[in-house]
């Protein structure tokens, strides 16, 4: 029996990288899964039969995160299909380095991540922390990025940074607000293997390994195991706390 038997998840972002790997893990300890994805419907089903495979129950919902309407129904979805929200995991990003966005000017790229990464954040956990707060117990879990806390030197990260930094203080204040019945903790990943890797130059991803003390990129499963350690009983004592997920690279 895994430490979140029972329990019930939502993992917005889930239908690939590191938001999959969140979706599977969670339910290889026990819960069943809510897949929530904005288009990639087929690849949102595919996540759903990994997870029945397991033997967990999943759903795929689509949402845009960043649009109040689709959360509510997401949350009620939740409900619906499982009676019960436990755990909710805001993954969902958005993706200004690869595809058409990469090209979008800075303004509609800074536009699109402060909707999604920051304003979607704070609409789903204002949402599930309701309900959770209502029924007594729950856990939400909020995505940040480890060079929050040390800076990186390019004009996409001060994108980035801008609204990760205020997730990870925006999830401070929700613990505080949503204490002593719901706990919200932040993970902050690092140099995850995500498909942005598979463009980066050779010479990037050689500098990225000799800079991590543990000597290598991270995988979406790393971050994964992070999340399932915060949504379990084995954290229950933790609260307001941002967990570096990035081999060292960023020492808090």
């Amino acid at each position: 029996m895994g430490p979140l038997e029972g329990h019930a998840a939502v993992v917005t972002g889930a239908s690939r990288g590191i938001g999959r790997a969140i979706a599977l893990a969670l339910a290889g300890a026990g819960a069943d899964v809510v897949v929530g994805y904005r288009a990639s419907r087929p690849e949102a089903e595919a996540v759903v039969q990994a997870i029945a495979k397991t033997g967990r129950r999943a759903v795929a919902v689509a949402a845009d995160v960043s649009r109040a309407p689709d959360v509510e129904r997401l949350l009620a979805d939740a409900v619906a299909a499982f009676g019960r929200v436990d755990a909710w995991v805001n993954n969902a990003g958005a993706d200004i380095l690869t595809g058409a966005a990469a090209t979008w000017p800075d303004e509609a790229r800074w536009d699109r991540v402060m909707a999604v990464d920051l304003k979607g954040t704070w609409l789903c956990s204002r949402a599930a922390g309701a309900l959770m707060r209502e029924r007594g117990e729950g856990v939400v879990i909020n995505m940040s990025w480890d060079h929050v806390a040390h800076g990186l030197g390019n004009p996409t990260a001060a994108i980035y940074a801008a609204a990760k930094g205020g997730v990870a203080a925006m999830s401070r204040c929700l613990a505080r607000e949503l204490a002593p019945r719901v706990r919200v903790n932040v993970v902050a990943p690092g140099w995850i293997r995500t498909e942005w890797l598979a463009g980066a130059p050779e010479a990037t991803r050689r500098q990225v390994v000799e800079r991590t003390p543990l000597g290598r990129w991270g995988t979406p499963e790393d971050v994964a195991g992070a999340v399932v350690f915060l949504a379990s009983p084995a954290a229950a004592f933790i609260t307001g706390e941002t967990l570096l997920v990035g081999g060292g690279a960023v020492m808090a």
